[in-house]
């Protein structure tokens, strides 16, 4: 079973996929670097998204649940429903920015949903982009 697949508008190319908190990476002078404010919110942006609720420790109500709709029908209900419980549980679990947009579609291909979250960082103004594709209507 796979998730979805995230990209972000700014590519990291000085550390790999997984990163900090998860995997801290020395620099040449051996310190541990902390990621930016926008690798920070990025990061954070996919932990909600790949987290479903219950899936936390002592948070029970955080995570939007993405990889639940695996098994559901690429539809513009499912789609909806899905936008909706994304644009809440950003707005809760990441306070750190503004929601712009957030669109799911279903592409040229009905077994894959496509998301599209446009944001901004509120401390800084600066405009951000995630996409995720993920396959959808299982079986």
């Amino acid at each position: 079973m796979s998730g979805p697949v995230l990209t972000s508008s700014k590519a990291n190319t000085f550390r790999p996929p997984l990163c900090w908190p998860l995997m801290p990476l020395p620099d040449e002078n051996g310190r541990l670097e902390y990621p930016d404010l926008e690798a920070s919110v990025r990061h954070r942006i996919e932990v909600i998204l790949r987290t479903s609720p219950g899936e936390s420790l002592m948070r029970p109500h955080f995570g939007a649940g993405l990889e639940e709709l695996i098994h559901e029908p690429n539809t513009a209900a499912v789609r909806s429903r899905a936008q909706q419980t994304i644009t809440a549980f950003l707005s809760r679990f990441e306070p750190r920015i503004i929601l712009d947009h957030v669109q799911l579609s279903s592409g040229n291909d009905p077994r894959i949903l496509l998301v599209n979250i446009a944001y901004r960082i509120r401390a800084t103004g600066v405009a951000q982009n995630i996409s995720a594709s993920m396959p959808i209507g299982g079986a």
